[in-house]
């Protein structure tokens, strides 16, 4: 299968770029190595683009009371700054909202990228509490929330890692559906193409979704590509575990039930089971089964994207 190539944004500081408060930078290799050979980077550095320069004195997220406003701080000066960034920040994401964006990675614990669990101080004295956003990073999500967005950190575990990448491709294929002139047809199209990776995380969305196209003809266009988008990616949010995986192994198993002999179905079963009880990767039962859909010419599964949601070369399945 052949993947159009995705625009990322990113913090500029994970690509090597000397834009941190120190002139430093925090160069993520599996990002440029691995991940950047299969997307287009967008760099983004929203301190460098406010104006603060590099280098720069370091700022904190200040509350000053409970239930307060949140403020961006130097931290020796105590100057306030917060609206500095925030103009900078609304800005950019208005640019990045017609980038074509497919994903965006943020820098971990940074006041302006921090997706999460990023220190807020109160009171002189007091210790900081982990209940964060950076100002940047909570004005790309709520203006673009179905776009996949993760930490850098997060990513250095390997279900979450492909989670969001596998998230990445299947934003982009989404989004050039609904970006270009598109049939009831069409949407049944993906719908159909998708039906085997949504099962994988969600059975609940993949009922919902279901409901949702074979009611199509009653909903207005826009509003059924928007409420089709927004449910689609948040089912793919729920991280698929290997018991999901192998429920899915198992239903693409019986297509071939009247196809292949005992002794093949007993190995293949047993490679399923394997890869439930976490004895082998994904990449193990799934090869097989890859085998049999070609051997076998079945073309319901052929068009699955549940074979090859992503490129490859990233290796993504082959982790136990």
């Amino acid at each position: 299968m052949s993947f159009y190539r995705p625009r990322v944004g990113i913090s500029s500081c994970l690509l090597g770029e000397t834009v941190r408060w120190d002139a430093g930078h925090k160069r993520d290799a599996y990002l440029v190595d691995v991940f950047g050979s299969q997307v287009e980077w967008v760099p983004v550095c929203p301190e460098v683009e406010a104006g603060f320069g590099t280098p720069r004195e370091t700022m904190n997220l200040v509350r000053q009371q409970r239930g307060g406003p949140l403020t961006l701080m130097t931290t020796k000066t105590r100057v306030d700054v917060t609206g500095q960034l925030q103009r900078a920040a609304d800005r950019r994401v208005e640019q990045l909202a017609t980038a074509d964006l497919s994903g965006y990675i943020l820098k971990k614990d940074s006041p302006s990228c921090g997706m999460e669990r990023v220190r807020v101080y109160g009171a002189p004295g007091a210790p900081p509490e982990r209940n964060g956003r950076g100002l940047f990073a909570a004005a790309l999500i709520a203006r673009l929330p179905n776009l996949p967005v993760e930490e850098e950190g997060r990513l250095s575990d390997a279900r979450l890692r492909e989670n969001f990448i596998e998230r990445v491709f299947a934003y982009c294929r989404i989004r050039k559906l609904f970006g270009s002139p598109w049939s009831l047809r069409d949407l049944i199209a993906f719908h159909t193409a998708h039906k085997l990776t949504l099962m994988a995380h969600s059975t609940a969305a993949y009922q919902t979704l279901g409901r949702l196209v074979a009611n199509a003809r009653a909903r207005k266009r826009d509003a059924l590509a928007r409420d089709y988008e927004s449910s689609f990616m948040r089912a793919l949010t729920a991280v698929a575990t290997p018991k999901r995986h192998a429920n899915v192994l198992q239903h693409m198993a019986g297509h071939f039930k009247s196809v292949i002999d005992g002794d093949a179905k007993a190995e293949l079963n047993a490679l399923i089971d394997d890869h439930r009880e976490g004895r082998v990767p994904l990449i193990v039962p799934l090869t097989l089964i890859k085998h049999y859909v070609r051997r076998h010419a079945v073309a319901y599964l052929a068009g699955q994207t549940y074979l090859e949601p992503h490129p490859r070369e990233l290796s993504l399945r082959n982790h136990v």
